[in-house]
């Protein structure tokens, strides 16, 4: 619990989780397929679709881990990197913020998966991926915003 005082002067007392931040990436490949990770996740109900992510660790750029996390779960490093945008997962109660970028000009190298992590790695057609989102077979609002912003910003496929 926090005490805040509001805008209009009232004070109380509120819960937020303090959270370190994270970093999400959307790999593009040469053919325009994204990589999507289907990753099991306990609190999430089962298994979920999403980008290649994590936490931020103490001191470390969002950039490092966005590449460190592109690695280790999808056994990808990309010679090209652009932000695409920083959002707040939920700021009704958590001060997360993720930091989403762009990845191209992929190659593969060892990935190498936490002991917690039960991660299965795919590739769709950027087009398809949001098919998906659309459909509602894609949860994940890290996921659905890294799609997004891709679309939006003319960085993904041509359609």
């Amino acid at each position: 619990m926090e005490p805040v005082t509001l805008p209009d002067g009232r004070t109380l007392e509120l819960e937020v989780v303090r959270h370190p931040g994270g970093a999400a990436v959307v790999a593009l490949n040469t053919h325009n397929e994204i990589c999507l990770l289907r990753q099991y996740r306990h609190a999430g109900g089962g298994w979920l679709w999403e980008l290649p992510a994590g936490k931020l660790e103490p001191g470390e750029p969002a950039l490092t881990t966005a590449q460190r996390e592109l690695e280790e779960e999808a056994g990808l490093h990309a010679a090209h990197w652009q932000a695409l945008a920083q959002v707040l997962t939920t700021p009704g109660f958590c001060d997360e913020v993720i930091h989403l970028f762009l990845a191209r000009q992929l190659h593969s190298v060892p990935a190498r998966h936490q002991e917690h992590e039960c991660i299965e790695v795919h590739w769709f057609p950027f087009n398809t991926a949001l098919a998906m989102a659309q459909r509602g077979e894609i949860l994940d609002a890290k996921t659905l915003l890294g799609l997004f912003y891709t679309a939006s910003r003319g960085t993904g496929p041509t359609p």
